[in-house]
């Protein structure tokens, strides 16, 4: 089996075992507890408050809203990807101005700059200001079909009549 060394250590540590084991077995049986009596009154007052407050939580009463799931938010918010449940989890944005955030660019493109941004109604340099820390934007924003490359005038610097002109 082993050498006689290994025979005492095993022999050793079943009769700790056996020792503690059988102490345990007294204690509970003779009803010998180490605790004093202030602190098992305060364990019950703490197990009554966790019961307490489960039995409250389980209920479904009338009126109560149903929890949201909890949201993991990064630190900073891409406002070109992020959900209107993630939006809404920044300082000073509510629900309502969140889901107007994801409509408009879901609607117009990503942002791509604070300054895009703003487009969205209820957003404005202040509260922009105030979220330039929490915010980062990763895509390129939709290029405008109201933007000119240049002039509308033709290159020989005459302008061409237009519907509404006199005639000199």
């Amino acid at each position: 089996m082993g050498t006689p060394g290994e025979r005492k250590a095993l022999l050793f540590f079943g009769a700790v075992i056996v020792l503690g084991g059988s102490v345990r077995v007294a204690r509970a049986v003779g009803g010998e507890t180490d605790v004093d009596p202030a602190a098992k009154a305060a364990i019950e007052r703490q197990i009554e408050t966790v019961d307490s407050v489960r039995k409250t939580g389980r209920k479904k009463g009338r009126g109560r809203k149903a929890k949201k799931p909890e949201v993991i938010v990064p630190a900073v918010i891409d406002l070109d990807v992020a959900t209107a449940d993630q939006i809404e989890t920044l300082r000073y944005i509510g629900p309502a101005l969140a889901k107007r955030i994801v409509a408009d660019r879901d609607s117009l493109g990503p942002f791509g700059s604070l300054d895009e941004f703003q487009r969205v109604k209820g957003v404005g340099p202040k509260l922009a200001a105030k979220l330039d820390s929490s915010v980062t934007f990763s895509l390129l924003p939709r290029p405008s079909s109201t933007e000119t490359t240049g002039s509308s005038d033709p290159p020989n610097g005459r302008r061409r009549p237009r519907r509404g002109d006199r005639k000199s």
